[in-house]
Parts: C-alpha cells; sequence; structure tokens
C-alpha cells in the first residue's frame, strides 16, 4: 500500500468490545450452510441502570491500560482487523486497469467545460482509497453516560475509522472477462429485488455481459433441477415494483467445497451474495476457499435482516419498512382494544435476539402501553409483572396495547431444542402464550378481559420496499459491485453515520447486534409506553 494509506491507517482509531470480539469467534452460525462449523456468542443481558462499560481487547491479549502507549497498539490492532482483503493479497503482481465505470454527461453543461472534461482526478467522481469514514462520533465523558460504549475505565475518546464505500479510479477485473452471480438465502426481507436489480444494472455500466442468478439460495449450486437465471436490466427493470426475491431463496445448502467446485465449473469470478449472519459467514468462507485455492475471485455480501441486528451498521434494509407496515397491525390491534369493553391488543413482531423493530414500531405508533424485547427480562406474574401492569391499565385507561419481539420471554416456553434448516433454534411463540396467560390471569381474578392476538409476521416479510428503505437498496447494490470491481472480497457493505462503508465480514458476524437496555433510544421507548420495570 501506498505511504498515504499506512500513515492513515495507523491514525485509523480501534474499535468497541463488540467489534473486537467479532473476528476472534472464528467460526460463526451459519444461516446457509449448515456444514460450517457453528457456535453463538451469546451476549448478557444487563439492566438498563447498569452503567456500560466495554473493557475492549485486542484479537489476543488483554490491553494493559497501565501502558502508556496501549491506544497506539490498539489503533494497530484495529488497523490490522479491519484491513479489507483485497485479491493483490494473494497475487502481488495484479495490474489495476482504469475504470470503466463514469458517470460524466455526455455534453456539456456549462461554459467551463465546452472543450472537454477534466481529468478524472480533478473531475473527483472516485473515491480515494484511503477515505475513511468515522465509526463513532459521540464522545462519553463518563461510563455512566447513557448508551456509553466505553473503552477504557476513563472512557477515553479514541478515533476509529472505517473504509469508505465507492467507486475506484482503478478496477482489478476486466469487464468483457467478468462472470457475475447474485445469490439470495435465508428468509424473505422487504427490498431483495431492489439490491438485485441495481447491482445488475450497476453491473452493465461497468461493461458486464454475462451476469446470473443463483436459485433459491445456496442450494442453486448443487441441485441439478435448479438451473442459473440470466439476468439484464431488461430482465430486472421492473422487479422492484414487487416484494420476494425474483431468485428465491432458501435455507440450508452444500458445503463450501462444493459451492467454490460449482463457481469453478461456471466460470464465476464476481459473486454477490444477499443474506444475515450466517449467509455471510457462508460468503466468507467461500472467500477463504477462493482464496486457498488461489481462485481471482471477489465474494461481496450485502447484509440483509430484517431485525436490524448486524453489527456496526446504522441500518439494513427492510427495517424501514418493517418498522412502517408494523403500524398498520398495532393499530388494528388499537382500534380492536379500544372497541372492546376492557381489550387488549396482543402484537407480536419480528426479532429473534434483537428487539429493534418493537422499539422502533411502539415508539412510531404511540399506541403501545408495553414493549416487549429479549434483551430485558421480564415477568410475567408476581407484584411487578406484564399482568399486574395489564390489570392496571384496564382500570384506569379500560384498555391495552402490547408488543413483543418474537424472541423475547422464551425462558416462559418449553424448549425443544428443535431446529431450523438453517440450524437456528425453533422459537416457542411467546405472543400466544402472553395471549393465553392473560386470558387465565382475568379470569382467575374475575375481571372481564377481551384479548385479540395479531401475528404479522409473514405479511409483513412480503412487503415491497418503502422509499426509504429503495434508496438505501439503490445505493447498497451500487457499492457492492463497486467493490467488487475495486478488487475487494470477503467485504460486506453498509451505512455508518449516513455513509456507506466497507467492513471485512469477520467484524461483523460474530454474534447479532443487540438493543442496548441502557441506550437513549430505549429510554425513549420507555417514556412514551410508560411501563415500569416488569422484575
Amino acid at each position: 500500500m501506498m505511504m498515504m494509506m499506512d500513515t492513515f491507517s495507523h491514525v485509523a482509531g480501534i474499535t468497541t468490545f463488540k467489534a473486537s470480539l467479532a473476528l476472534s469467534s472464528s467460526s460463526v452460525r451459519s444461516n446457509c450452510v449448515p456444514r460450517l462449523p457453528a457456535t453463538t456468542t451469546t451476549k448478557k443481558k444487563k439492566k438498563r441502570t447498569a452503567p456500560v462499560v466495554l473493557a475492549a481487547r485486542p484479537r489476543n491479549d488483554a490491553v494493559d491500560f497501565a501502558d502508556p502507549e496501549w491506544k497506539l497498539k490498539f489503533q494497530a490492532d484495529f488497523a490490522e482487523r479491519f484491513n479489507l482483503p483485497h485479491l493483490t493479497d494473494v497475487f502481488p503482481d495484479a495490474s489495476p486497469i482504469p475504470s470503466t465505470f463514469c458517470l460524466r454527461m455526455r455534453s456539456p453543461l456549462t461554459e467551463n467545460f465546452a472543450d472537454g472534461y477534466p481529468s478524472d482526478e480533478e473531475w473527483h467522481g472516485y473515491i480515494n482509497n484511503n477515505d475513511r469514514v468515522l465509526l463513532k462520533t459521540i464522545h462519553y465523558s463518563s461510563p455512566t453516560s447513557a448508551g456509553a460504549e466505553c473503552i477504557d475505565p476513563d472512557c477515553s475518546w479514541v478515533e476509529q475509522w472505517v473504509h469508505r464505500a465507492g467507486p475506484r479510479e482503478k478496477i482489478y477485473f476486466k469487464p468483457e472477462e467478468v462472470k457475475a452471480a447474485i445469490v439470495t438465502c435465508g428468509g424473505l426481507c422487504p427490498g431483495l429485488n431492489d439490491v438485485i436489480r441495481h447491482i445488475v444494472i450497476t453491473l452493465e455500466i461497468y461493461g458486464v455481459k454475462k451476469i446470473v442468478g443463483i436459485p433459491f439460495g445456496y442450494r442453486g449450486f448443487s441441485d441439478a433441477e435448479l438451473s442459473e437465471m440470466p439476468l439484464s436490466r431488461k430482465v430486472v427493470q421492473n422487479i422492484h415494483l414487487s416484494g420476494g426475491s425474483l431468485l428465491g431463496v432458501s435455507r440450508g445448502g452444500p458445503s463450501v467445497s462444493d459451492i467454490v467446485d460449482s463457481m469453478q465449473e461456471r466460470g464465476i469470478n464476481m459473486l454477490f451474495v444477499l443474506g444475515g449472519n450466517g449467509t455471510h459467514a457462508g460468503a466468507n468462507a467461500i472467500h477463504d476457499e477462493c482464496r486457498k485455492r488461489k481462485l481471482r475471485v471477489a465474494v461481496v455480501g450485502v447484509p440483509k435482516t430484517i431485525d436490524n441486528d448486524i453489527l456496526l451498521m446504522d441500518k439494513t434494509f427492510g427495517f424501514d419498512t418493517a418498522v412502517e407496515e408494523a403500524q398498520r397491525a398495532i393499530n388494528s390491534a388499537y382500534i380492536e382494544a379500544h372497541s372492546a369493553y376492557h381489550g387488549i391488543g396482543v402484537v407480536k413482531l419480528m426479532g429473534r435476539s434483537s428487539g429493534f423493530i418493537a422499539m422502533h414500531a411502539s415508539l412510531a405508533s404511540g399506541q403501545i402501553d408495553i414493549c416487549l424485547i429479549p434483551e430485558v427480562p421480564f415477568n410475567l406474574h408476581g407484584p411487578h409483572g406484564v399482568l399486574r401492569h395489564l390489570k392496571y391499565l384496564i382500570e384506569t385507561k379500560g384498555s391495552a396495547v402490547l408488543c413483543v419481539a418474537e424472541g423475547a420471554g422464551q425462558n416462559f416456553l418449553e424448549k425443544t431444542n428443535a431446529k431450523d434448516a438453517s440450524g437456528n433454534i425453533v422459537l416457542g411463540d411467546i405472543g400466544v402464550h402472553i395471549q393465553q396467560e392473560t386470558k387465565r390471569y382475568f379470569k382467575e381474578i374475575g375481571i372481564h378481559a377481551d384479548v385479540k392476538y395479531i401475528d404479522p409476521t409473514y405479511m409483513i416479510r412480503a412487503c415491497r420496499a418503502n422509499a426509504s428503505d429503495g434508496i438505501l437498496c439503490t445505493v447498497l447494490g451500487q457499492n457492492a459491485v463497486h467493490g467488487a470491481f475495486a478488487g475487494y472480497s470477503g467485504i460486506t457493505v453498509g451505512i455508518c453515520n449516513t455513509h456507506y462503508v466497507y467492513f471485512p465480514i469477520p467484524e461483523v458476524i460474530s454474534y447479532p447486534r443487540a438493543v442496548d437496555p441502557n441506550s437513549r433510544m430505549w429510554h425513549r421507548c420507555l417514556t412514551s409506553t410508560g411501563q415500569p420495570d416488569f422484575i
């Protein structure tokens, strides 16, 4: 790398405990490649009143805060872990070529360009490889400040920088030699078609002629009955107008070795993988196998999770749509509850291990009296339980609306140890359980209660992306292609502090991102609902 790059990297700051854990977990849960080694790091739950002091550490050794140079050592560790894998790591003699991606107008817009356009460098149409985006923007003055994520006991400020996404002036693939493939894995999510569409459109702008879709997730690499789907702008032009995935989705799939064998046979040298944590684990394993075989292949992920539970990112596509569509279910529950004598509406929303949808939907609607999420423990029964508060609401308001994330309260349900095709534990239905317990409780105390239960999960998943997610999907798809042509592999693209960035996949997949019970957003939700602690 150039000297400028090295200098910038050493002042690149460090990551928080959550990010530094990511690479230390060498094997992670896989949603779509079940033959990968699978371990899951579970985040410990904490009371919302507890101060948050995150003692981040380098990959192997604990930090010695007595060392006056600990920040510099941390910075070096951060720079190493967040350095993006590149084709030149395996092919040091790989020569870049001028980019075939150019957005300059065909005719001058002003008299200043009457004699032609300036050079690309002066035009500033490309992203410099040394550009960075600040990962954290708040300098917390105390570890007891709401939402504080401190590195050391003194809550020192250390800058943390990540690579900016976008088109580069030099590329490492000749478009005429590229065969690009797109695969969508896991469950449905609003915006899948939008991302597919813009990956295809951007590839064509670069000059790629061979673009295919792999049907039904990683399964499409091995199932002889499934043929790859030729893609072009004409094919994808209007697919964003409907929900679902043009390519189909599935869980499970062949081994990583079989997938890479299939890629070699098909001549695929760019692979775009749309999926969540497990799917990205599979993508990273594919990247590693390609490196092991010394294949000139770029593997780029686009994080897809409706739960918004990918580490280090502002949000993932589909989340805004899910929150917006959840309003319909909440409003229906509200109307049902307020139209009945002692009516209680219960709405279950998505969120296996993270309560972002339930929290944001509760805030957005203004109609929720109780919001229950996986990160915050609660009791149903007892003097401080949810049911006792429902009784209070019935007595004071005449009705109540409760919102619960699907992963909340699993300790109340019988565990079966059953798993789906992705290796995910099959959760019990907490919504039905709360409905039944509520009916039983009010019957036992002799108070009439009319309980209605709504589960809009599959209606929300199948929706078309709204405007906000549509824009996010568009830019993510474009930047995924820019990253691949720039020679990066084993990376994923996301939004960080409103800017688009590239992350090494291992840094974002060690475990799901979760709501911080000491965050201002959760405190805002509590203010909105007026609910007490249920413990």
